[in-house]
């Protein structure tokens, strides 16, 4: 029983590192798509013909 007592709080500081680097990497991947997406989109926008009438500037 008192191995339990030694490892425990070292087994629960590690758990809880993981579950914080977990949450750091998955929201640094979500970050990166939405980067891409976004930067994706301004090129597709910059890449449209200049002769194109966009509706937005046309009110």
């Amino acid at each position: 029983m008192e191995y339990v007592a030694v490892l425990l709080p070292s087994l629960v500081v590690g758990l809880l590192f993981w579950f914080a680097m977990k949450s750091i990497f998955n929201a640094d991947k979500s970050e990166r798509k939405a980067e891409a997406r976004a930067k994706a989109e301004a090129e597709s926008r910059s890449a449209a013909p200049l002769n194109e009438q966009n509706p937005e500037t046309d009110k």
